[in-house]
C-alpha cells in the first residue's frame, strides 16, 4: 500500500560536520550508571514483549522507561576493596499486568531481564548480592491502553512527538565509539581484566586535531599499589595509542587518560571501584541521560529529547522513530548516489498509525555537480518503503535486534 504521505525533501546548505572548525563527541560506556539503566530497562521491554506475545499473540501496552540506578557505598583498597551497602535499581513506568483475567508477573519478569543483563555484561557484579530491586511499574492509562485493543496491524502514536537522525557518522564519532568498544572488548578485558566496564570517552576536535580524554574505572583487586596503578595506566595508555594509530587519520590525537589521578595520594589519588562500576559507590544513572540511538552523544548534531530505552516497540514514537530516523537516513545515504550528509526528522501525531507521520523530511548536503531535484524521487521513494515497512521494523524492535545505546 502506497500512501500519500506527507514527505518533505530539501537540500542543506552548510559545510559537513566533517568540514566544520569545531566538533564535541561524548560516549558513556557499557558499565556508566546512565547506560546500565539504558541497557537493562530496554532488556526489561524485550522480555515483556515476548511474554506478551507468548500469552496474547499481542504486545501489550508497556513503557518501563523510566529508571533510577541509586549508588551503593564501597571501600575501595588496593588488593581488593568490599561493598559495604549495594546498589538500587528502581524500574518505573507503566506496563499491563492483566487481559481478560490472564495475569502477567511484571516485577518478576523485570528483575529477570536485569539480572540476566548484568551477568552477561559487568564481570564482577554479583545481581544477587550487589544490587537490591524496586519495581514502580504501575497499569497504564485507559486511553493509552486502549490502542492495544484496537486490532491493527499498524498501531497508533501514543504521543505527538518528533525524532531526528542522521548518516553518516563523523570520523570522530566513530573514533569514540570504537574506542570504548575497544576497552570493552572481550579480548582487551582478557589482557587487561583491571580496566572496569566503566569507561566513559570524551573528544574536542579542532579542525584535524583531536583532544581525547578517556575515563576507565580500574578494579581494585587487580592493583597493588599506587606504583602498580600507574604502571597499569602506562600500559593501557600505550594500547590505546597503537589502538588509535591503526584506526583514525587526524594529524594528531592528544590522549589522556582518568586526569583526576593524582600520585602520592594513595587509593584517594586514583579512580578505583571495587565492581569496575562508578555506581557502585560514586554515580547514580538514569534512563535518557546516556547515548543516543547511534551509541554516542553528538553535541553538534540535531537530537531529540526522547528516549528510546524501554518504551514499547509498537506504539511508542520516542522508540520507534528515534531508531528509524537513523535507519532511514543511512538507506539514503547508502543507496541514493551524490549525496554528503543526510538529516531525517519524523513528527508523530497521537492517534494516527506510526506508518503515517504528520510530517517525514530529510534535508541532504549533496556533492558538488549534484542537483536536488535530481535525486528527490529516490530519497522520497527510500522513505516511503521504510515506512511501508514499518512492521517489521517494529518486530525487530521487539526482539531486541537494534541497539538503544
Amino acid at each position: 500500500m502506497n500512501l500519500a504521505r506527507n514527505i518533505v525533501v530539501e537540500e542543506f546548505k552548510q559545510a559537513t560536520l566533517e568540514e566544520q572548525r569545531l566538533e564535541i563527541v561524548e560516549r558513556k560506556g557499557l558499565g556508566h550508571p546512565d547506560s546500565i539503566c539504558d541497557a537493562v530497562l530496554d532488556r526489561v521491554s524485550v522480555e515483556l514483549s515476548k511474554e506478551y506475545l507468548k500469552k496474547f499473540g499481542a504486545i501489550m501496552h508497556h513503557n518501563a522507561d523510566k529508571s533510577l540506578l541509586v549508588a551503593g557505598e564501597v571501600e575501595t583498597r588496593f588488593g581488593g576493596g568490599e561493598v559495604k551497602q549495594p546498589m538500587l535499581l528502581v524500574f518505573g513506568d507503566r506496563a499491563t499486568e492483566e487481559v481478560e483475567g490472564v495475569r502477567v508477573p511484571v516485577g518478576e519478569i523485570a528483575i529477570r531481564a536485569a539480572k540476566d543483563w548484568i551477568k552477561e555484561n559487568l564481570r564482577f557484579v554479583d545481581p544477587e548480592k550487589h544490587m537490591r530491586y524496586q519495581i514502580e511499574l504501575k497499569p497504564g492509562s485507559a486511553a493509552l491502553t486502549d490502542i492495544f485493543k484496537r486490532g491493527d496491524r499498524i498501531l497508533s502514536a501514543n504521543d505527538t512527538s518528533a525524532a531526528v537522525g542522521y548518516a553518516p557518522m563523523s570520523p570522530t564519532e566513530q573514533l569514540v565509539l570504537k574506542t570504548e568498544r575497544f576497552l570493552n572488548s572481550k579480548k582487551f578485558k582478557k589482557e587487561f581484566p583491571a580496566v572496569g566496564e566503566d569507561v566513559k570517552v570524551m573528544a574536542f576536535r579542532k579542525n584535524n586535531e583531536v583532544s581525547l580524554t578517556v575515563g576507565a574505572a580500574f578494579v581494585d583487586r587487580f592493583v597493588e599499589s599506587e606504583d602498580d596503578y600507574f604502571k597499569k595506566k602506562e600500559e593501557i595508555l600505550d594500547q590505546l595509542c597503537q589502538f588509535i594509530r591503526g584506526n583514525s587519520n587526524f594529524k594528531k590525537v592528544d590522549l589522556k587518560l582518568n586526569t583526576l589521578d593524582a600520585r602520592g595520594r594513595g587509593v584517594d589519588g586514583t579512580y578505583l571501584t571495587v565492581l569496575g562500576t562508578s555506581a557502585d559507590g560514586a554515580d547514580s544513572g538514569q534512563v535518557g541521560r546516556g547515548n543516543r540511538p547511534n551509541g554516542v552523544i553528538p553535541l553538534n548534531r540535531h537530537v531529540g529529547s526522547e528516549a528510546a530505552a524501554g518504551k514499547n516497540p509498537v506504539s511508542h514514537v520516542g522508540k520507534i522513530y528515534n531508531i528509524l530516523t537513523h535507519k532511514i537516513a543511512n538507506e539514503i545515504y547508502t543507496n541514493v548516489p551524490g549525496l554528503r550528509e543526510v538529516y531525517v526528522w519524523l513528527v508523530s501525531q497521537i492517534g494516527k498509525p506510526i506508518d503515517e507521520p504528520a510530517i517525514a523530511v530529510t534535508r541532504v548536503i549533496t556533492r558538488s555537480g549534484v542537483n536536488i531535484k535530481s535525486i528527490r524521487g529516490q530519497v522520497v521513494e527510500t522513505m516511503n518503503n521504510e515506512l511501508e515497512h514499518i512492521h517489521g521494523f517494529c518486530r525487530d524492535l521487539a526482539e531486541g535486534k537494534y541497539l538503544v545505546c
